[in-house]
């Protein structure tokens, strides 16, 4: 999440690149490092989430903020209906309704303050003003893995003023400490078909050599290896991404963007690739009909749109205080939604195709039988 209240550009790209990099924000509330400041007027405010194990869950916490706007709070909700949900789903509820949902036996509740001896804290002086500095932890531990969600409060006070520093872990082990347990296994995954993609690139090159040579390199078979050597590139980013999290636990934006970006356009070049092969191209025929390349043409600028809106909308709309994920937005129903059409249109070409052609059968039916299951 790395400041809430105070993140802002950063940098001066071209616009495009801006939107889009300002789509991953959201990814950051799931960061086990997130830091920033808060300075606002409301009494209770969410800062960020985390999927803790059932055994091995722990925050570590740095605040700081004046003495004479004593005494502020942690909040830890977790995910029961009794508590996040009912909270954060009904705006009407005002600050101490918000804290009356904790349990005490739960220890929910961390008081910024020197007399509570667990929140760690004591006072500094800096020039001539005297602060709170909090430097605490608390471990999580529950019968399964749960959803936790950190917010501050200072009821019937003035508004919230201070400089937070969090890390939340989940054990020690490289694969899993800086991650939430909603994310394990992601690095282990994308380095396994880094490897596979590498092996296809690779392969591809060689009969891409071997077809050139007799003059049979054509438009379908660059389609796909550019198609693969994109996904290689943006498998190189998403791993690099993924282990300098699991090193340091900061996202790195840019590069995750870089990654995702780089696996849309391969998605949607083999996506092309396959309605082209479906229809005959490069198999029956040399070229498409005026009316099937403005066909193919309008489909894939409206696909290509709706994927930039999603990246947009989800920087936008997403509530980070809500466990949201890509499709889930009428954006992403929208994709889903072409992505079946291009199904729909892929069958149909094939099917006429085959027609008009039952001897390539050969070649047709395991290709739309592989195709329909990817």
């Amino acid at each position: 999440m790395a400041g809430t209240q105070s993140r802002s550009g950063r940098g001066k790209l071209q616009r495009l690149f801006l939107l889009l990099i300002s789509a991953a924000r959201l990814q950051s509330n799931t960061a086990k490092y997130v830091r920033g400041s808060i300075s606002t007027s409301e009494d209770w405010v969410f800062l960020t989430r985390f999927c803790f194990l059932s055994d091995y869950g722990r925050l570590q916490f740095h605040f700081k903020y004046p003495e004479e706007d004593c005494c502020q709070n942690i909040l830890l909700y977790f995910d029961d209906v009794s508590q996040w949900p009912a909270v954060y789903q009904k705006n009407q509820m005002d600050c101490y309704e918000k804290e009356s949902v904790l349990r005490p036996d739960n220890n929910q509740v961390i008081n910024l303050t020197t007399r509570y001896t667990w929140s760690g804290c004591e006072v500094v002086e800096e020039g001539q003003s005297r602060y709170l500095s909090c430097l605490g932890g608390r471990s999580f531990r529950s019968v399964r893995e749960r959803w936790w969600y950190i917010a501050l409060s200072k009821c019937g006070g003035s508004g919230l003023d201070l400089e937070y520093e969090m890390r939340l872990t989940n054990g020690r082990s490289f694969w899993t400490e800086q991650f939430s347990a909603d994310e394990f296994g992601i690095l282990e995954t994308d380095i396994t078909f880094l490897m596979i993609f590498i092996l296809v690139f690779l392969i591809s090159c060689f009969f891409a050599y071997l077809l050139k040579s007799r003059l049979l390199l054509h438009t379908t078979y660059k389609m796909f290896m550019a198609s693969a050597g994109m996904e290689v590139l943006s498998l190189m980013f998403f791993c690099l991404y993924w282990g300098q999290y699991a090193t340091d636990g900061v996202d790195n934006y840019g590069v995750k963007v870089l990654a995702k970006l780089l696996s849309s356009l391969s998605f949607l070049i083999f996506l092309l690739m396959l309605i082209l092969l479906g229809k005959g191209f490069t198999v029956t025929r040399g070229r498409i009909s005026h009316s099937g390349s403005v066909k193919l043409t309008v489909y894939m600028t409206l696909y290509t749109i709706t994927h930039v809106i999603l990246f947009i909308y989800e920087a936008e709309f997403f509530d980070p205080g809500q466990v949201l994920y890509t499709y889930e937005s009428p954006v992403g129903y929208s994709l889903i939604v072409l992505q079946f059409v291009a199904y729909v249109w892929f069958c149909y070409a094939v099917y006429t195709t085959l027609k008009h052609y039952p001897e390539k059968q050969t070649f047709y039916i395991p290709f739309f039988a592989a195709y329909t299951l990817w």
